[in-house]
C-alpha cells in the first residue's frame, strides 16, 4: 500500500512514526511537506520520499494532517491530480465534515475523517473514524488500522464527532490541566515540583489502570473515600466549588464549538 502523508507537524510525524513501527515500509511511505527544512528533517529521520501534491494524488491512500485554515487549499489543489486516480483521502482536520470533504473532490472520492488526539504521539491515542459515503467497509478497516498503530480508535457516525471531539479530542488538556493544579498544589505543601510531578503522573498512569478494568469511575471513586477521611474532605471541597458542573460546561462548550466550527 503506498501511502502519503501531507503535514508533516507533530501529529502527522506521530502518525508516521506510528506506521513505521506498525511494518509499513519506509519505500511505501511518502510526505508532502512545504517547509524544505521540516522535510528534509523528515526524510533523514525516517527514510521516507519528499513529494509534492501532484505525486500523493497517485497513492493508494493521502492522510491530510494539516490545519483547518490550510484543508482548502489542499483540497483543492489536490482533486485537479486526482483524474484517472482513485486514492482513499483521509483529513485528521478539525471542523472539516465529511461532505465539505467530498464536494471539494471528484464525485465518487472515498473520503474517510478522523479526528485523533495528542496521546498519539506516545503511541497512546484515540481516534474517532467516521466513514463517508462512498468509503467501502475495507477502506473504513485500513484507516483503523493507520489509527491503531498509534493508539485505539472507533468507528462513529458524524453526528457523535462533536461529543468524542470533547472527551478523547480535548480531554489530555482537561487532564493536563488538572495535573498543573495537583502539581502546583504538592510544592504548596512542601515537595519539590520533581517530586509532585513524579507522584501525580504515576497517581494517573495506575487510575487510567483501574478505569480500563471496566469497573465505573464513580465506584473506583467510593474505594478511596472513606468517611470523614482526607479523600472525602478533598472532594467536598471540589463539589463547594463546583468543579463537577464546571467538568459538565466545558465538555458542553467545547462540544458547541465543533458545531459552530463545522457549520
Amino acid at each position: 500500500m503506498r501511502l502519503t502523508l501531507v503535514g508533516a507537524g507533530a501529529m502527522g510525524e506521530a502518525l508516521l512514526t506510528g506506521w513505521l513501527g506498525a511494518g509499513h515500509a519506509p519505500a511505501d511511505l511518502a510526505v508532502v511537506e512545504p517547509v524544505r527544512e521540516r522535510a528534509d528533517a523528515i526524510q533523514a529521520r525516517h527514510g521516507v520520499r519528499a513529494v509534492d501534491l501532484a505525486e500523493a494524488a497517485r497513492s493508494d491512500v493521502v492522510v491530510l494532517a494539516v490545519k483547518p485554515h490550510q484543508i482548502a487549499g489542499v483540497l483543492g489543489e489536490l482533486a485537479g491530480g486526482l483524474a484517472g486516480a482513485a486514492p482513499l483521502i483521509v483529513s485528521i482536520a478539525a471542523g472539516t465534515p465529511v461532505a465539505q470533504l467530498e464536494a471539494a473532490l471528484p464525485e465518487g472520492t472515498a473520503v474517510v475523517r478522523v479526528m485523533p488526539n495528542t496521546p498519539a504521539l506516545v503511541g497512546q491515542g484515540m481516534a474517532g473514524i467516521v466513514p463517508g459515503t462512498a468509503a467501502s467497509a475495507d477502506q473504513v478497516d485500513t484507516v483503523r488500522g493507520l489509527m491503531d498503530a498509534v493508539g485505539r480508535s472507533v468507528v462513529i457516525a458524524e453526528k457523535q464527532i462533536d461529543a468524542l471531539t470533547a472527551l478523547s479530542g480535548s480531554g489530555p488538556a482537561y487532564l493536563f490541566y488538572i495535573a498543573d493544579a495537583m502539581i502546583e498544589g504538592g510544592v504548596h505543601q512542601g515537595l519539590t515540583r520533581a517530586e509532585a510531578t513524579e507522584l501525580v503522573v504515576q497517581t494517573f498512569v495506575g487510575s487510567a489502570a483501574l478505569l480500563a478494568t471496566g469497573t465505573p469511575a464513580a465506584a473506583l471513586r467510593e474505594q478511596v473515600t472513606s468517611p470523614a477521611g482526607t479523600t472525602a474532605a478533598a472532594l467536598r471541597e471540589l463539589d463547594e466549588r463546583g468543579v463537577r458542573a464546571a467538568f459538565l460546561a466545558a465538555v458542553e462548550a467545547c462540544a458547541e464549538r465543533g458545531r459552530e466550527m463545522s457549520r
